[in-house]
């Protein structure tokens, strides 16, 4: 009997992959968030690991809380879930906090050091399969009063990541999509809601499917 390999693929990001419901902080059900999602359409031959937490920056430091600097943790995340066939990055949100004081050009040199750790350590990747796909965020819109306290100032600067975000992706082979062609934020200003994911996963597919091929 001939055993199909399961395609390992890893969705690293912050609060728009945990779930969080714009203004309640409740978080959706796995079914409705984006991995879940993903994890559906292709089917039981991959895989989805989901690996979001609130808060999670590029490369920074949160005075507030430990532990959401990922350049700081994704190695031992690589290293955990390893051999994998797939990296999906979605970050850049929490860059943009206003008391981070981080530029759009800054949050790109965030995801670079992600993505050179990422590039550099092949062993955490399936041999000759080794994909990163990188996800631009999406743009903030209208922004309750809670999220207003946190972003204040960050909505020009969120409108500058996907551009800043697929230069950095290009140089260094790996893929970009920009959230933003497919769904927009919820009633918060920040996050997606339950239709957003959808729309984000719908889309994902047909990308994930060219960048894995076809499990063997």
């Amino acid at each position: 009997m001939q055993v199909t390999k399961e395609l390992a693929i890893l969705c690293f990001g912050d609060s728009n992959t945990w779930g969080y419901i714009p203004l309640t902080g409740q978080r959706l059900l796995r079914t409705e968030r984006w991995p879940g999602i993903l994890q559906h359409s292709l089917g039981a031959d991959c895989n989805v690991i989901e690996e979001g937490l609130n808060g999670r920056t590029t490369a920074f430091d949160e005075p507030f809380r430990e532990g959401r600097n990922a350049r700081k943790t994704i190695l031992a995340v690589l290293e955990s879930h390893a051999p994998l066939d797939l990296l999906i990055i979605m970050l850049g949100t929490n860059d943009l906090k206003h008391h981070l004081n981080v530029s759009a050009h800054e949050s790109s040199r965030g995801l670079s050091s992600l993505l050179q750790i990422a590039i550099n350590i092949d062993s955490n990747f399936n041999k000759n399969s080794s994909k990163i796909l990188v996800i631009a965020p999406p743009k903030f819109g209208d922004l309750s009063a809670l999220m207003e306290q946190h972003f204040e100032g960050s909505v020009a600067r969120s409108a500058q990541l996907p551009m800043v975000y697929e230069d950095t992706c290009v140089p260094l082979g790996c893929s970009f999509f920009d959230c933003n062609l497919v769904a927009s934020v919820g009633e918060d200003g920040i996050h997606l809601d339950q239709q957003g994911h959808r729309q984000l996963a719908i889309a994902l597919e047909p990308v994930v499917r060219d960048l894995i091929g076809t499990p063997t």
